[in-house]
């Protein structure tokens, strides 16, 4: 996990990398780095505990006014935070993004994320390709619980905090699918994970905020969580009740924060095919829509 701080009002930059209990050839090659690098580059090795900790870590011996985050597997065009910190100061915003390009493992490549300026919160959930003031984050933290979508939390109050974003329009962060991660696995019960991110941002954005707060319901939680959850492998029955009953607490939670889903206005300004699968999910048949999404995508 590296933090980024490159203020182009003044000749500072600095990377830190935080060495998250690697067991491989890491620690020499950082310290290569270092002896190149003094006075820009530093890092930290620590026990293994998770992505959260390692970037509070890393935030908290920055000096920079503006911080960005890279995952270890991923790469940035050399650019990117330039144009970014150029972006918000010409837009005197404090937070800027980019759009970003997904590399799967056959060579293919596709835009995965593009930005929606009239639903800021859709953004949420992806720190990398984002950079923020200092200031705006300086009292927000990801959770170090070694949960699962922290990143969801982290970004959500960043956005709601956020008085202006600037938004530029080019894939400046690739991001490598379908690698081996902590989220491609086919434990269930830490899908629930989410509900715990979603009770912490029940305290940042109700009661003020309410259509965003339901917008996350509906597709953090009601879509891409249930379908997640619902496209596992459950090769025994304890997986597969594990699964049942994890689908049956999302939908519950949904349905106790949004029990009238037809009144919601969130619900009402997604597309005709997202209020499908929604409504699927909402009343119990995620089965159903999971087969109705595999046949979209053939």
């Amino acid at each position: 996990v590296q933090t980024c701080a490159l203020p182009i009002s003044r000749p500072v930059d600095e990377l830190i990398v935080i060495n998250d209990g690697s067991e491989d050839g890491t620690e020499s090659i950082l310290q290569e780095y270092a002896a190149r690098f003094p006075g820009r580059f530093q890092y930290r090795t620590v026990d293994n505990g998770g992505q959260g900790r390692a970037r509070n870590i890393a935030f908290s011996l920055s000096t920079g006014d503006w911080i960005g985050y890279v995952d270890s597997d991923d790469w940035i065009e050399a650019n990117m935070f330039e144009k970014l910190i150029a972006a918000a100061e010409a837009e005197n915003a404090d937070m800027a993004l980019c759009e970003v390009l997904a590399h799967f493992p056959d060579g293919s490549t596709a835009p995965e994320y593009i930005y929606r300026p009239e639903r800021a919160m859709a953004a949420a959930g992806f720190p990398n390709n984002k950079l923020f003031r200092r200031s705006l984050i300086e009292n927000i933290r990801y959770p170090e619980e070694k949960l699962w979508y922290e990143d969801a939390e982290f970004t959500a109050i960043a956005i709601h905090r956020s008085g202006h974003i600037a938004h530029i329009p080019e894939a400046l962060y690739h991001y490598r699918r379908g690698l081996p991660s902590t989220m491609n696995n086919n434990n269930a019960r830490k899908n629930l994970d989410l509900l715990t991110v979603m009770m912490h941002l029940e305290d940042e954005l109700l009661p003020d905020d309410r259509d965003d707060f339901e917008f996350l319901v509906l597709n953090h939680v009601l879509l891409d969580g249930i379908n997640r959850v619902q496209a596992m492998t459950a090769d025994t029955k304890d997986a597969e009740k594990d699964r049942k009953d994890v689908i049956w607490l999302m939908r519950e939670y949904v349905r106790d924060k949004i029990p009238k889903l037809s009144e919601s206005g969130s619900f009402q300004q997604e597309s005709r095919n997202r209020q499908v699968i929604m409504r699927m999910n909402y009343l119990g048949l995620s089965g159903a829509s999971a087969a109705v999404l595999k046949m979209k995508n053939r």
